[in-house]
């Protein structure tokens, strides 16, 4: 099971310590996105090396290949993957909306045909705990329903009761210890539904609890609103996941108010489209200026990357498709985020979060 203990508070925002079975975690905190058992496009020493301290994986994803049974024979995911640090799984949730043309969904679970081989695939609640169970992550997640944006108020009004039911449901299906099982809170954008499903989560007491559905078009306003709604009624307590978020600005705007776990595809997903992020803003490496250039992506960067290349030897490999070109720029992707998380944490124990958010952002928004 997790402990967590808060280090120091100010305003909403918080610095605290998650200590899980494979390690001690820093919150806020930034997870990279394993979904395959791989960080896309960086090797584990590289990952660590860039700061990262926990990860993420995907259920639904590892069950059909190359199976949670593969997964176990090997150890685990941890050894499968070689990374001995925390892993946090996706329930495989988030499915039900990402590949909607592809389900049927009722109170007993959902029904998918297969995006790899057009197999019938069921997902449960039982069975999302279940391949869990099998792939042992340190944090596990019930299996929750996400709808779409926009959606009716009856249907995400639907969905929150569904979900609430397969979060008892998953209670009861859980079979690990050692494995802790977060609750999802979902809603949608109706702030009394986010509020409603939040208050009934609270009460089956998990050890931590997640904001679902968010960051699915709604944009940045309805995204901080959300997180309003619904943080006020999450245990001081215990840990608070924003899923799937996101943008270094919305990382700010949510840490305000009081979030201590991300997980977001968006800084290896850049990188393979040649997009770093820099404290200047983002950096488009295929542009013809910086062809030239002998500057480093980030000159306030201490990654790999920065340390050794510059932008002209980067635009080089992209242009050329040399593979290393992500690689490196993934790299300091997820370095600037973490590095990111790294400075949130420092402004918060000193008391002045406020001051960093808003020179970081007069920085990173500025006209380059």
């Amino acid at each position: 099971m997790i402990d967590f203990q808060l280090r120091a508070t100010d305003g909403n925002a918080r610095h605290g310590l998650l200590t899980t079975p494979h390690g001690i975690v820093d919150t806020p905190v930034f997870m990279p996105v394993g979904t395959n058992a791989t960080v896309k496009m960086i090797l584990p020493d590289a990952l660590a090396a860039a700061g990262a301290t926990i990860i993420l994986g995907n259920a639904y994803h590892l069950a059909i290949r190359p199976g949670e049974g593969v997964v176990a024979h090997f150890g685990g995911l941890h050894k499968f993957m070689s990374w001995n640090g925390p892993i946090l799984t996706d329930s495989g949730g988030f499915q039900v909306l990402s590949l909607s043309k592809l389900w049927q969904i009722n109170d007993d679970g959902v029904t998918f045909q297969s995006h790899v081989d057009g197999s019938s695939i069921f997902l449960s609640p039982e069975r999302a705990i279940e391949i869990q169970n099998a792939l042992g992550a340190d944090i596990i997640m019930c299996f929750d329903e996400c709808v779409p944006y926009p959606v009716e108020h009856s249907q995400a009004q639907r969905a929150v009761q569904r979900t609430l039911d397969w979060a008892r449901r998953c209670q009861k299906a859980h079979k690990r210890g050692e494995q802790s099982l977060f609750g999802i809170v979902q809603g949608s954008v109706f702030p009394e539904l986010r509020a409603y499903c939040a208050q009934r989560l609270v009460e089956m007491d998990f050890p931590g609890y997640a904001l679902g559905g968010i960051s699915v078009g709604e944009g940045t306003e309805l995204i901080r609103a959300m997180v309003e709604a619904t943080v006020p009624h999450l245990p001081a307590g215990k840990p608070r996941y924003l899923m799937g978020v996101g943008t270094p600005q919305d990382i700010l705007a949510a840490v305000e108010c009081g979030v201590d776990m991300f997980d977001c595809v968006m800084p290896t997903r850049n990188a393979r489209g040649a997009c770093a992020f820099s404290t200047k803003g983002k950096v488009r490496l295929r542009n013809v200026q910086h062809r030239m250039s002998g500057e480093p992506i980030d000159p306030a960067c201490d990654c790999y990357a920065c340390t050794n290349f510059t932008r002209g030897y980067l635009r080089h490999l992209y242009m050329v498709k040399e593979a290393a070109a992500g690689m490196l720029t993934s790299i300091h992707n997820i370095r600037f985020y973490q590095k990111l998380m790294e400075n949130i944490r420092s402004a918060i124990s000193q008391g002045n979060f406020r001051e960093f958010k808003a020179e970081f952002l007069r920085n990173y928004e500025s006209e380059p």
